[in-house]
Formats: C-alpha cells, sequence, structure tokens
C-alpha cells in the first residue's frame, strides 16, 4: 500500500483505473467521512453545551467565534501546500477534526469546549479549503455541477448514518455524549487513515500557483463569499439553539429533525446539481438568495409571535436545501478562473467566507440576549444583499465574462 500511496498519477491516466480507484470515488469517500465527525458534533452541541457546561446564548456565540477562526486563517493552506501536497493535507486535517471531535466531552467546561473546538476547526476547516481546491481540479466543467450535487448528497448520506443511529439508539441504550462523540471521531479518523494509504497522490494537470493571489477580475467572487459566510453564520449558530432554548427539543428531537433534513438533501441535491447545469449559476443563486430571505423573515415571526416548533423544523430543512445550492458559487468560480489560480484562490476565498464569521457569532450573540428576532431579521438582510450581487453573474459565465458588466461590453462582437 505504501506504494501506492507514493505513485503519482495523472488524472487523465486516472480515468483508466476501476471507478472505486478514481479521484472521484476518493472526493466521494472524504465528502462522507467528515460529516461522520462534524455531523455528530453539531447534533449533541446545543444539548450538550447547555448541560454539561450551563452555556447561554453569549457562550455560545462565543464559541462559534473560536470555531470560526481557522477558517479566517485558511489561507495559512498557500504556504503548507509549498511543502505538503493539497491530497495528504486534506486527509490529515480530515483526521484532526476526527481526533478532537472524538474528545470533547472529556472537557465539558467553558474553556475546554474552546480548546477542542479549535483544534477541531483546524481540522474542518483546513480540510474544507483543500476538497474545494481538489474538486474544481478534478472535476471536468461539463460535469462539475451533478458531480457536486452527488458529492452533496454523500455527505448528506454519512449524516443520515450517524443521525439515524443517534435517533434510534440515544434514549434506548441511553448512550452518553462520550461515547458517541468517540464512535463519530474516531470513524472520521479511520476513514482518513485508509484514503491515505490506500490511493494514489493524483495530479492535475495544471500545476498550482503557491503564493498569496488576489485579482480584481475575481472581485464578484470575493463579494459572494463574504455574504455567505456572513449569512451562515447566523444560521449554524442560532437556528437549532433557538430550538433547544425555547422549546426545549432534546438531543432524539433535534437529531430527528437533522436526519429528515439529510434525507432530503440525498434526494434533491443530485437534481439541484442538475438544475444548476441546466439554469446556470445566476438563476440558482437567485432563488437561493430569495428562499433564503423568506425562510429568515419567517424565523422571526415563529420567535415573536410563537408560531411553533413544527413551523421552525420546516423552516430549517428549507434553509439547508437552499444552502445546498450554494456549491454554485464554486462553479461560477471554476468557469471564470485561470486553472492554475484554484488552490490559492480557494483558500483566499475561504478567509474571506470567515472574515464576518469571527466577530459576528459573539456580537449576534450579546444582540440575541436583547433581541433574537433582530437576528433573524439581519439575517434576512444579507440574504437580499446577496441577491443583488447574484443578478451580476451572466449566464454564461466565463474567462473575461466574469459579470453581466463585462458581459455586455462584449455582447456586440459575438
Amino acid at each position: 500500500m505504501a506504494s501506492r500511496r507514493l505513485q503519482i498519477v495523472p488524472l487523465a491516466e486516472a480515468e483508466k483505473f476501476p471507478l472505486f480507484q478514481r479521484p472521484i470515488a476518493l472526493l466521494l469517500i472524504m465528502a462522507a467521512a467528515m460529516p461522520l465527525a462534524f455531523a455528530v458534533w453539531s447534533a449533541l452541541l446545543n444539548n450538550f453545551v447547555i448541560e454539561a457546561a450551563g452555556f447561554d446564548g453569549s457562550d455560545i456565540g462565543w464559541l462559534h467565534t473560536v470555531r470560526e477562526i481557522p477558517g479566517f486563517l485558511a489561507i495559512g493552506v498557500i504556504a503548507l501546500i509549498i511543502f505538503i501536497r493539497e491530497q495528504v493535507l486534506g486527509l490529515v486535517s480530515l483526521a484532526m477534526l476526527g481526533a478532537a471531535t472524538a474528545v470533547t466531552a472529556w472537557f465539558p467546561s467553558f474553556e475546554g469546549l474552546l480548546v477542542t473546538t479549535m483544534i477541531a476547526s483546524i481540522g474542518f476547516h483546513y480540510y474544507e479549503t483543500v476538497n474545494q481546491s481538489l474538486q474544481l481540479q478534478w472535476l471536468k466543467k461539463d460535469r462539475a455541477p451533478q458531480m457536486l450535487g452527488w458529492i452533496v448528497a454523500a455527505g448528506s448520506a454519512a449524516s443520515l448514518v450517524a443521525y439515524a443511529a443517534l435517533v434510534v439508539t440515544w434514549q434506548t441504550f441511553e448512550l452518553s455524549y462520550n461515547l458517541v462523540y468517540l464512535l463519530g471521531g474516531g470513524a472520521t479518523v479511520l476513514i482518513a487513515g485508509i484514503c491515505f494509504f490506500a490511493y494514489p497522490q493524483f495530479e492535475a494537470p495544471d500545476p498550482q500557483n503557491k503564493k498569496f493571489i488576489l485579482r480584481r477580475r475575481y472581485w464578484l467572487y470575493y463579494a459572494l463569499q463574504f455574504m455567505s459566510g456572513a449569512r451562515r453564520q447566523i444560521f449554524i449558530v442560532f437556528a437549532a439553539f433557538m430550538m433547544v432554548e425555547r422549546f426545549g427539543m432534546e438531543v432524539h428531537q433535534i437529531t430527528a429533525l437533522f436526519l429528515i433534513n439529510f434525507v432530503a438533501n440525498m434526494i434533491f441535491a443530485p437534481l439541484m446539481g442538475k438544475a444548476v447545469a441546466f439554469f446556470g449559476e445566476r438563476r440558482a443563486l437567485m432563488f437561493e438568495y430569495i428562499g433564503l430571505a423568506l425562510v429568515f423573515v419567517t424565523y422571526a415571526g415563529v420567535y415573536f409571535f410563537d408560531w411553533g416548533l413544527v413551523l421552525a423544523a420546516v423552516l430549517y430543512v428549507l434553509n439547508h436545501l437552499f444552502f445546498a445550492l450554494a456549491f454554485a458559487i464554486k462553479t461560477y468560480f471554476q468557469k471564470i478562473a485561470d486553472p492554475k489560480d484554484i488552490a490559492p484562490t480557494a483558500a483566499v476565498a475561504f478567509t474571506i467566507n470567515h472574515i464576518a464569521a469571527v466577530f459576528l457569532p459573539a456580537l449576534l450573540g450579546y444582540l440575541w440576549l436583547y433581541d433574537p428576532g433582530m437576528v433573524f431579521g439581519l439575517a434576512a438582510c444579507m440574504a437580499l444583499v446577496s441577491l443583488a450581487l447574484a443578478m451580476l453573474i451572466p449566464r454564461h459565465p466565463s474567462e473575461g465574462h466574469e459579470t453581466i458588466f463585462q458581459a455586455r461590453l462584449l455582447a456586440p462582437a459575438e
């Protein structure tokens, strides 16, 4: 196995391998491995921090702020890939996420959770940065939306397995937080190790720039990433927290909600991939942002007017389905980018995505204590700003056609 791990295989040659040995298979396996740790961590987090550490809205805000710091520092990937191949870095980061998740319950205090969360977050964000780069390098442009849809579905399927096990066994066998964290995180570490030794090193045809790159023509992509990160933080931090704090949802109940959510993603993510390929990134993202604005406005109504847990749960699933369309931002960039810019720009974009994430959860944690409805109202406004940005994407983006302004200027010559 060691010889296979050290073998460098060009992508064109890898297409001759059996399906389970190809790059897409590795992407699918990694996509399934990551949620085994992250989804378990997320499913238990709100109940664990309230029951074991006595968290309030401010504490959870600070925890998520710390969680997002490594995302803001994802630009460090550019320095690391000078010495480490991206594929290796991705698998090592995946193992780090799993290991930190496995020991989360050993440190049931505010300080202890900050430390384990920081370590897990370094693994998660560096994995996601490299994974995004590998996806755009390894997938063909004409097939990228469909394949990204299947990759999302694979991650949802793994989450489904983890959540189904929790729903069935949590109360029946009176499981402990410690056991579940150990099993979820340990499974991710095991899969990362197997992939490290079982797959060769796949070589993309375009060598990547290994320096900081910030190009003016990518400005719209950067803006979409910034707004996506700011908006997503509000949902990740406060949507599930509201259902635990306001409606008293228990572990098996909120896990059941996650279960329904990932069944929906398994079904609809491949269809969304086809929709992005057919309608284009512009229309797909506009649809996403209109839907998200309506969802966040309704969330505020749920809190203000006590419209009930069932509606809040439905909104949670709808929100995740709309978020699944976010891979259209990736394919938009793939179409406008110089192929050599993919790895460094993935790192820069991940940092931009997390600029607001570093301070927003903590600040909004204090706003939550004052008026939770205003938090969701702010998210709706962010969705509308994203909608305005999405309208600037041309119908057929490409190098030189990054926005509708360039497309209109070049239209007469076409």
